[in-house]
């Protein structure tokens, strides 16, 4: 895995298609927590095995597949790299069918229906986002533009009574101004939920009403 040289590569697709290219087909990296580790908490919140799910940033993680071996096989998997698209698409496509891969950025999911997802889920790919500032008290304009659009689209796509879940390890006095404030254009809920005992994460549920 390469590193990059500054953080803020980090939000560039630069970076990511270089580092993807230069990766085993087989390869995979997930931030934060396995899907093993937050699994009772996303059945609490995704009762339905039946459910559509999109998937934000997706990278070459195993939480899909892991979702998908756990009965979710109604995925949508969306990044901006067609490098790891391209290579999870092929990896994916005889065994696990029913999910789908798409070059999609989460600042503005172009293609995806309104109202056509009932969850939404986002393991590290806003932080990634917020990896150009040093300040996270005071970010710049462009982390606050490029996260609220985030949100703002997938307020978009989700369904009626959809949710959005974010896992960071963002402390909620700094996540929170991206889940609440006037880019959240529907009446929902934010429950927010503290994940391990010696460095904590935090999963944010939005839920649509």
């Amino acid at each position: 895995m390469s590193l990059p040289h500054k953080n803020e590569e980090y939000g560039t697709e630069v970076y990511w298609d270089k580092r993807y290219e230069q990766e085993a087909e087989d390869a995979s990296f997930d931030w934060f927590k396995t899907y093993a580790d937050v699994a009772n908490d996303i059945r609490k919140f995704i009762p339905s095995r039946d459910a559509r799910i999109l998937m934000l940033g997706c990278g070459n993680s195993k939480f899909s597949e892991d979702m998908w071996e756990d009965g979710y096989k109604n995925i949508v998997n969306v990044d901006y790299s067609p490098v790891v698209i391209e290579k999870m698409r092929n990896r994916h496509k005889d065994m696990r069918p029913e999910m789908t891969w798409e070059v999609k950025d989460v600042r503005t999911l172009d293609g995806l229906d309104t109202s056509s997802f009932d969850v939404a889920i986002d393991k590290g790919t806003m932080d990634a986002m917020m990896a150009s500032s040093t300040d996270v008290w005071d970010p710049p304009e462009q982390v606050i533009k490029d996260c609220t659009a985030e949100v703002s689209q997938v307020i978009r796509v989700l369904k009626r009574t959809g949710i959005f879940i974010y896992i960071t390890f963002g402390q909620p006095h700094f996540r929170k101004r991206y889940l609440t404030g006037e880019h959240v254009t529907r009446n929902a809920s934010l429950e927010i939920n503290q994940l391990g005992e010696s460095f904590h994460y935090y999963m944010y549920t939005l839920r649509m009403l």
